[in-house]
């Protein structure tokens, strides 16, 4: 299996950073091989434009998107790693969904708007928050976060498997954040195809 991850923090050695190496470490453990996407070092602009539109409504792909496009290609799993923002993405994940996950690329809506146009892939989202987990639940924050993730926007994509990990209590102790960082290589050894 060919597992794509995808990070998205400015700081490389941001405990995020620390979280997809950690996952990527378990899934090459469990035999599949791995391909890193740094959103921030590779300088991905998220900024959907005019020039996009434009290039859409001429059919063509702009040369950045493509490339994102045939790293998806390759990957059986895409994990996504970036900190809980707002209760919700950083911009530049937001902006790398928008742009490269795109209309008649990714789904089209038209036949069946609830099937993807990409063959059925694995996809977790790997989100370390500084929030407790109990706060998150009695407020609600993480069933909102998985309507719109998990049954909404990765939907979407082909994830016919889609988990979202939630690692709280990523901004703790030593401890805390060492457990976090071995549930990150977990969850990459437990990586599997979805079931066809």
């Amino acid at each position: 299996m060919h597992v794509l991850t995808v990070l998205d923090h400015p700081d490389p050695a941001s405990f995020s950073k620390a979280i997809a190496l950690a996952f990527n470490d378990g899934a090459i453990s469990a035999g599949h091989t791995t391909e890193f996407a740094d959103l921030h070092a590779e300088r991905f602009d998220p900024r959907w434009s005019l020039a996009d539109i434009e290039a859409d409504k001429l059919g063509k792909v702009p040369a950045d998107i493509k490339f994102e496009q045939d790293r998806i290609a390759r990957a059986d799993a895409v994990a996504f790693v970036f900190p809980l923002f707002w209760w919700g993405m950083p911009a530049m994940t937001k902006g790398w969904v928008d742009r490269v996950w795109s209309w008649g690329w990714a789904y089209d809506q038209l036949d069946d708007p609830e099937v993807s146009l990409q063959r059925p892939r694995t996809g977790v989202l790997l989100v370390p928050a500084g929030a407790r987990s109990d706060e998150m639940d009695e407020q609600g924050y993480t069933s909102a976060l998985e309507t719109a993730w998990i049954n909404g926007t990765f939907g979407y994509f082909g994830f016919a498997k889609r988990e979202l990990v939630l690692l709280n209590g990523a901004t703790g102790s030593s401890t805390r954040r060492q457990a976090l960082l071995e549930r990150a290589k977990i969850v990459g050894a437990g990586l599997s195809l979805p079931v066809a």
